[in-house]
């Protein structure tokens, strides 16, 4: 039989290549894969929640036990996801290691599921969130983060609670502050670890951390703040088995790992590494210890990720082919993750730690694609915005089965991650692949407020988003454009949520690209600092300025208020549901773009939140999207494709 791959490609245009990675399989083949833990009777049970676009986006959470039998623990319509900080996770927690309590999304109250399989409403009250939950073994009770809506007009309010699993009464343990997370207690129950952070501080400017020791009556006593500050990250607190806490700070210009002994504060093999993330979920994990007592880690550096074994003074580096590594769990002799390598998609793996074997027990994706298809990230860096290094990754149009005409080059899309404190990887992402099987170059781009490259890097965007990930963009698209990898006249840049506001600030203020894609992007900065959750609300003092005393900035890097300055096409994706960046916010930027008769479309879905979970959304998104491209830049996709109605394109 013939090898199909080796037969001669078939040129046609850029961006016209038809792909096996359809709009279908990533819709209907794909999940979204999140928090792991590890319990069950002997600590071998290995759990995880996985999000079902094929189930309207319903989580739920997975059960795999040793012999390799796996079970959903949340039967339909039971839907294991929280809205804490409105983006959630920390949805669910493990009672004496079987029996699972999550938070429901229909109502956010608190439910156990035992050995039934049914679940049982735990928590009473109406108007109020739970997330970040661990089991107080010594009391009978979950500590959790809650968030009270209670009060309509009034800012939520955010307390640790302690919740009785026999009763569902609650009591609060600590309040006062604006935000609470990752409450631990001591290995003995007699102390309680946990951080809180205030306005205008996200968890990745400053949080503190607190000890308290634990009163009989369950309350606790004197809380001491032991690290942090408003110029000082912590993140996960965790205790050793011999009863030392751990934890990773920032403090010396790195996320690096710490641990209070004594009194004293000591650092854990320092590395210009960061050992932390930016919490804008709970439940994160990025270090744990081992039956023997070491810190098995996945420490990252230069937009990779690895995994670290510290045994005292000694740090091992395991060979893995995995480039981003997260919710990392450590078991006796174990870990489990959610890793992806260049090659293949997000899966839940579980790596031996005496033999470095791994098996993959649930991959996102369920189809097998050609790996001649998949494009592999190449680390670039460039000169970014004022002259400093900036970083991305950039992947080569890449199908087998065809090939561009002699001289040309291919379209580039330039993607702005969301946050915009985040961060994408290298880890292969069927959404990228979906363009560079059909012709197309991508740059996903870290730009200057990323995380992953040390606090110094995140706050270059202090005071200047929408200036330098603006910047930043267009300079890696011109340095491919200077290696003559892409075509000049056919750059494009996408983003959702904040890179969303890059897309359109860079399409309003900047005359570079050609066209964009803005998914539930902000338009207007001064509309999201009154619109916007809790979580959020505040965030943009650091970013832009504080408000209203700087609403002059506010104004002038809004892009809904300089339409005048707009020459390029644009699509438009929004939620109809979604709290973080209100439809308002869409619609304003259309209706000026529109007005301006310049090529639009709009695009709204109705029961989508911020970030697309249904499958019919997705599929629609990535079809949409790739139809305006091919008639913005004058190629035909391959496939049936359900046009867009686009405004002023003639």
């Amino acid at each position: 039989m013939s090898d199909p791959s080796a037969a001669v490609p078939t040129t046609a245009p850029y961006g016209s290549w038809e792909s096996p990675i359809t709009a279908e399989l990533i819709a209907c083949g794909t999940i979204r894969l999140g928090q792991i833990a590890i319990g069950g009777p002997d600590g071998r049970d290995i759990y995880w929640s996985e999000g079902r676009p094929q189930e309207q986006g319903r989580s739920v959470v997975v059960r795999h036990r040793p012999d390799g039998r796996q079970q959903d623990l949340n039967p339909a319509p039971f839907n294991a996801r929280t809205l804490v900080h409105e983006y959630g996770g920390g949805a669910y927690a493990l009672v004496d290691g079987e029996t699972l309590c999550f938070c429901h999304y229909d109502d956010q109250r608190l439910y156990l599921s035992g050995p039934d399989g049914q679940p049982h409403a735990l928590t009473h009250g109406t108007d109020l969130r739970y997330a970040d939950a661990v089991h107080d073994r010594m009391r009978g009770r979950l500590i959790a983060v809650r968030e009270d809506h209670r009060q309509p007009g009034r800012e939520a309010i955010n307390t640790l609670v302690a919740v009785d699993l026999a009763t569902g009464d609650e009591r609060v343990l600590a309040e006062g502050h604006d935000f609470y997370s990752n409450p631990q207690p001591s290995p003995d129950g007699k102390r309680l670890a946990w951080l809180s952070w205030d306005h205008p501080a996200m968890p990745w400017d400053g949080t503190t951390l607190w000890l308290a020791d634990v009163q009989a009556d369950g309350t606790l006593a004197a809380p001491t703040a032991v690290a942090g500050g408003t110029e000082e990250s912590i993140f996960q607190p965790l205790w050793s088995p011999s009863g030392d806490l751990h934890f990773v700070s920032d403090r010396s210009g790195w996320w690096n790992l710490y641990r209070l002994r004594g009194g004293t504060v000591e650092a854990v093999h320092p590395m210009a590494a960061e050992f932390g993330t930016p919490q804008w979920i709970f439940g994160m994990s990025r270090y744990g210890f081992d039956a023997q007592g070491r810190i098995v880690c996945a420490p990252e550096a230069d937009g990779d990720s690895f995994l670290l074994v510290i045994d005292g003074n000694d740090a091992t580096r395991m060979a893995t082919p995995y480039r981003s590594i997260g919710e990392l769990r450590v078991g006796a002799d174990f870990i489990v993750f959610n890793g992806a390598s260049a090659t293949e998609a997000e899966a839940i793996v579980r790596l031996d730690l005496a033999t470095g074997a791994h098996d993959v027990l649930r991959r996102s994706s369920r189809h097998a694609v050609d790996p001649a298809c998949v494009s592999a990230a190449e680390a670039i860096a460039f000169r970014g915005a004022g002259g400093l290094e900036s970083h991305a990754f950039y992947y080569a149009p890449r199908n087998p089965r065809f090939q561009g005409a002699t001289g040309a080059r291919p379209p580039l899309l330039v993607i702005g991650h969301g946050g915009p404190t985040s961060a994408t990887s290298a880890g292969l992402k069927w959404g990228i692949q979906f363009w560079t099987s059909r012709g197309f170059a991508v740059v996903d781009v870290n730009y200057g407020g990323s995380h992953g490259y040390g606090r110094a890097y995140r706050q270059r965007l202090d005071g200047r988003w929408g200036e330098v990930d603006v910047d930043d963009s267009i300079a890696a698209a011109r340095h491919l454009v200077e290696r003559g990898a892409v075509d000049p006249a056919q750059v494009a840049i996408r983003g959702a949520s904040a890179g969303g506001y890059t897309t359109l600030a860079a399409l309003t203020f900047r005359d570079f690209f050609k066209a964009g894609a803005s998914h539930y992007g902000i338009g207007d900065l001064e509309a999201l600092a009154h619109d916007t959750h809790k979580f959020e609300s505040r965030y943009l003092d650091r970013l832009i300025g504080p408000y209203p005393e700087r609403r002059d900035l506010y104004v002038a890097r809004s892009p809904v208020h300089h339409a005048e300055r707009l020459s390029s096409a644009m699509i438009l994706f929004q939620g109809a549901e979604d709290k973080a960046v209100p439809p308002g916010q869409a619609e304003a930027m259309y209706a000026a773009v529109r007005a301006k008769s310049l090529p639009v479309a709009y695009l709204l879905f109705a029961g989508e939140q911020h970030g697309f979970r249904r499958a019919e959304t997705i599929r629609r998104v990535f079809e949409a999207e790739l139809y305006f491209y091919g008639r913005v830049f004058a190629f035909r996709p391959a496939g049936d494709i359900e046009p867009v109605p686009i405004d002023n394109l003639s």
